[in-house]
């Protein structure tokens, strides 16, 4: 089983931005160097807590300051771009690192202003689902494959022979098919919905199609994505979690994305007290948040891997706490050594 990392650059408690994007780098440098397989950075839009928003920028930072680590988007929001212009983009991060990039697509409202915001025509809110057109000519740029008949095929998307690997993120029935169909590496948001992610992503491994084209793959690859929270207790685990808790809470209250997000005692003291997750009863339905010592991440990942026949798990841990961070991470990694 695999080790992997997605990053949303947490801002600290301080509010520098600038520092967020060097913990990135940090945090990317460290998990090359503890055997991780692979990180991804996030895009969230008009949110104070996080600094990252743009993955076609940061990637190229991040693998420019790494050597070995693959580098990717998790993900980039398609429902909002020119297929493309992706296309183009992640070309050109593959011609820079080759073998090294990986193109992770989803789909998201970002809220109500930011859609609008995020739209070339401003004249009208576009309501119009066509995210499976937009998922077919992505991969057609990205494979060159337009029928003879069709006006993109006069073009092409060039690059050097090799193309990023790609990978449709979610956490909905809909991207599960979508990615089955079109035999497209998947991986899940098990931090979103943790109820629905066995089901789900069963029914990837069960649907699934092999593609012959260089995009696609023959088998099913699964990654599933959990929020972890590693430390030398049980209860220290706990109260790093705190501040994603809250903000959690927060978000589900008020829809608040302009707070920062506070420090451990803070966090506490806001939630009424530490507030104990969950554990693991059942490895179908892990809770959405897993904290806890070394061992125990260790054997709940074996049990949830083994049950989910996830070729890997992407560990996200939300926290200003960058060294508390850093040392979850390092934790979890030498756990599995």
């Amino acid at each position: 089983m695999k080790l992997s990392l997605v990053d949303l650059s947490p801002v600290p408690k301080n509010g520098d931005r600038h520092q967020a994007i060097l913990n990135t780098l940090e945090m990317a440098q460290k998990a090359e160097e503890w055997g991780y397989e692979r990180i991804w950075l996030a895009e969230h839009h008009a949110t104070k807590s996080m600094a990252g928003r743009s993955p076609e920028v940061l990637i190229p930072f991040i693998a420019a300051n790494t050597k070995t680590i693959r580098v990717g988007s998790g993900s980039v929001l398609l429902n909002h771009y020119s297929p493309f212009k992706v296309a183009e983009v992640f070309n050109t991060l593959e011609d820079m690192f080759p073998g090294r990039i990986d193109m992770g697509i989803g789909r998201a409202t970002t809220g109500p202003i930011t859609d609008i915001a995020l739209q070339r025509n401003r004249s009208y809110r576009q309501t119009t689902e066509d995210s499976g057109e937009q998922l077919l000519e992505l991969a057609s740029w990205m494979n060159n494959n337009f029928d003879s008949t069709h006006a993109f095929s006069q073009i092409k998307v060039h690059n050097n022979g090799s193309i990023p690997n790609f990978w449709l993120l979610g956490s909905s029935p809909w991207s599960a098919s979508a990615a089955a169909k079109l035999g497209l590496r998947y991986s899940f948001a098990g931090f979103i919905n943790p109820a629905q992610a066995f089901q789900i992503t069963q029914n990837y491994q069960r649907e699934f199609k092999a593609s012959k084209s260089e995009n696609g793959i023959k088998k099913p690859e699964l990654i599933l994505s959990l929020s972890i929270y590693c430390a030398a207790t049980d209860e220290d685990a706990a109260k790093l979690s705190a501040p994603a808790q809250l903000m959690m809470k927060r978000l589900r209250t008020n829809g608040d994305t302009n707070s920062l997000l506070e420090d451990e005692e803070t966090a506490i003291k806001l939630l009424g007290g530490l507030q104990e997750p969950e554990q693991l009863v059942d490895p179908r339905y892990p809770p959405q948040i897993l904290a806890g010592t070394p061992e125990k991440l260790n054997g709940w990942l074996k049990e949830i891997s083994e049950v989910y026949g996830a070729n890997e798990i992407m560990v996200q841990c939300i926290s200003s706490n960058h060294q508390a961070r850093l040392e979850s991470h390092r934790l979890l990694a030498e756990s599995f050594r």
